[in-house]
């Protein structure tokens, strides 16, 4: 009887957690917003950074409310809403997150978050990441109607036309081609291709020519790396980064996550995370949300 119980809510637990998935698949983005409704500040306790990393993590396009791509501005309806319920007591911070569509409408609906922890950035950060366990198991793939389609791309100077396999191999058979007509080969230094696909959404440029990075730029007052090095030195809770000076630029505290940090510099606080093997200090000045580089030397 208990076995048959438990092989009963296993089942149950596994169908929810399908459809759950099917329901996620059907959106192409997931907004988050700079200032979750439960706070009075943008980023109050890095609430909003946290979730949407945790999010991008897990494979989902995230996208912060006041950057929403041409797309999803023109058709919200593409995107779930994040919001973040605080039901938090005196001693006990409880977190849940809801996802809901363009018409308010529930779609998925995380485990409470809980935590003990006094201080109130480290608190919410437990318990979002709690809450964040009910995306175990779901593994997003986007199969909208604009999910892009296995299509062949054929470029004829200016005209770009998109075909199906099948048309394709049809106007490629021979009939009689006529060699003074046959377009040289564009020369290997020709300008940078406009790609194009038959629908607006999939619009593109791309340019094959080195650009600059221009993430975090700031004046040289400001943290950036410049071939500066800071050196990390073990503190309890985390480390503090400092210069050759030497002097303490930055404490970093440790988060669930080790490639993850809450960060505090002078005048600045934020988190401080690894992306294709390249430290980022990320932090809000004013609403504006500012990525700067760090040359870090554990």
């Amino acid at each position: 009887m208990i076995l048959r119980t438990f092989i009963l809510i296993l089942a149950i637990s596994c169908g929810n957690l399908i459809s759950a998935q099917a329901n996620l698949n059907d959106y192409k983005y997931i907004v988050v917003p700079k200032r979750f409704d439960a706070f009075r500040e943008a980023n109050q306790y890095q609430t909003s950074t946290l979730v949407k990393y945790l999010l991008s993590e897990r494979g989902f396009n995230t996208v912060y409310e006041d950057t929403l791509p041409k797309d999803l501005a023109s058709d919200r309806c593409l995107g779930l809403w994040v919001y973040l319920l605080d039901d938090s007591s005196m001693f006990t911070t409880k977190t849940t997150l809801v996802l809901k569509d363009c018409n308010g409408a529930d779609i998925f609906e995380t485990q409470q978050g809980k935590s003990k922890i006094k201080e109130y950035r480290s608190a919410y950060n437990e318990a979002i990441r709690e809450a964040m366990q009910s995306f175990k198991g779901v593994e997003y793939q986007y199969t909208g109607d604009q999910a892009p389609k296995e299509t062949v791309t054929l470029n004829f100077k200016n005209d770009v036309r998109t075909l199906k396999n099948k048309e394709i191999s049809e106007r490629m058979e021979p009939k009689g081609i006529n060699t003074d007509k046959v377009q040289q080969k564009a020369p290997k230094n020709q300008n940078p291709m406009v790609m194009q696909e038959a629908t607006m959404e999939n619009q593109s440029y791309k340019n094959f020519e080195p650009v600059a990075s221009n993430i975090g730029s700031k004046n040289e007052s400001q943290i950036s790396v410049n071939g500066e090095i800071w050196y990390a030195q073990e503190i309890a809770n985390g480390y503090q980064l400092v210069d050759n000076t030497p002097k303490v630029r930055m404490k970093l505290f440790k988060s669930s996550n080790e490639n993850m940090f809450m960060a505090q510099s002078e005048d600045k606080s934020g988190m401080v995370y690894q992306k294709e093997g390249q430290w980022i200090f990320e932090y809000y000045e004013g609403e504006k949300l500012i990525q700067e580089p760090l040359n870090i030397k554990f």
